[in-house]
């Protein structure tokens, strides 16, 4: 079993062995939920979201400052 992950413009496929959710992939990447917008197959997903077979996690992280 396996889902894709694209981050930092990388696209890999990650193996899922036991249910996780999105903050479990976003805390394994050090990456804040607070800053960050995540989608599921095309889909707004929130970091509680649990990830399924075939998945396709879009992690985009959100830039600011001044």
């Amino acid at each position: 079993m396996s889902f894709t992950l694209i981050f930092e413009n990388k696209k890999e496929e990650k193996d899922l062995k036991e249910d996780r959710k999105i903050k479990d992939i976003l805390s394994e990447l050090d990456v804040y939920p607070e800053t960050t917008i995540v989608k599921r197959n095309g889909e707004l997903a929130d970091d509680e979201s649990l990830i399924k077979e075939g998945d396709e996690i879009h992690i985009i992280q959100i830039v600011y400052g001044g």
